[in-house]
């Protein structure tokens, strides 16, 4: 079967389209051939080496994202033809899902969403489950006051509107004035691209996906959670009752549920950029580094 592996780091020409043996399924494990799969900013850091001592040994296989069809569903209730979606945590695992055929724990897969395609579908396992497991440690729910910066990326666009599906008051901080009816269309109340437009609004929690640290913005007693592991840790706010983190995703087959749920209902709107052939693999790599992109860069097999 067809992979992408590197096994030297650098620019997107270190990717190779190489055959490797089909995976066997262990205990607890379902095997997927893959649809589609998509690229994220970790995807190009660990590509380029920027990980560090965190990524798994060359050579290696990338990919996190993974939408596809069940093939042996062993023990694990899913049915064999049956459309998924999955989120390996390939820092941890070493199971990338740049493959034909992914064999990961059931307790990392759901059931697609109906109203996707799964080219779509792919869009959503890694920047979903990262925006709802921030959100739930923020405690953010309806009533409450809320800030996302950078609302308009692929984690906050999908946070945006994960907060406003919970009735959430959102405001928002975007990077470009195209994407401020973006934020407008999927739930913010306010949007702007001026950073210094939010000292002491109050907010009851700030969700910071790129280390804008608003730190000004967050009321006492509130909360702050940063996904930009890359800034370095939320400068310390305990004096003033803050609590605060840098969150970790995590694999999380029920949260993957609960955002199927949210695209079935029509809470949660997929955006696709652009759509690669699995053999244009280091295209989609160069058209996610030129940026400006509306959406997420998907690959099909």
């Amino acid at each position: 079967m067809r992979a992408v592996q590197i096994d030297r780091f650098g620019a997107p020409d270190v990717l190779g389209l190489v055959e490797v043996p089909q995976p066997e399924p262990g205990p607890g494990e379902v095997l997927i051939r893959t649809v589609a799969t998509s690229i994220n900013p970790v995807d190009d850091k660990t590509r380029e080496g920027a990980i560090g001592e965190g990524a798994p040994p060359l050579p290696m296989r990338l990919g996190w994202d993974l939408a596809g069809i069940v093939v042996d569903p062993g023990d694990s209730g899913f049915r064999t033809g049956e459309r998924v979606i999955a989120m390996s945590h390939h820092l941890s695992s070493g199971r990338g899902t740049w493959a034909d055929l992914v064999a990961l724990p059931a307790e990392a897969v759901a059931a697609a969403p109906q109203a996707a395609s799964l080219l779509e579908a792919a869009t959503l396992p890694l920047p979903g489950l990262t925006a709802l497991q921030t959100l739930d440690w923020l405690e953010a729910s309806a009533g409450q006051r809320l800030l996302i910066a950078g609302a308009a990326g692929a984690v906050g666009g999908l946070a945006l509107q994960i907060a406003h599906a919970r009735g959430v008051e959102v405001d928002a901080l975007v990077s470009r004035d195209a994407q401020i009816a973006f934020a407008r269309d999927h739930g913010a109340d306010f949007v702007t691209t001026d950073r210094d437009g939010f000292e002491d609004r109050g907010y009851d929690a700030v969700f910071d996906t790129f280390g804008a640290f608003l730190t000004e913005a967050v009321a006492d007693g509130g909360r702050y959670a940063s996904v930009a592991t890359q800034a370095g840790p939320v400068p310390d706010l305990s004096a003033r009752g803050v609590r605060t983190t840098v969150n970790q995703v995590r694999e999380d087959g029920t949260g993957l549920g609960e955002l199927t749920k949210l695209v079935d209902d029509g809470s949660l709107r997929l955006r696709v950029h652009a759509t690669f052939g699995l053999h244009e693999i280091e295209a989609a790599h160069e058209r996610f580094l030129a940026g400006s992109l509306a959406g997420k860069i998907v690959v099909a097999f």
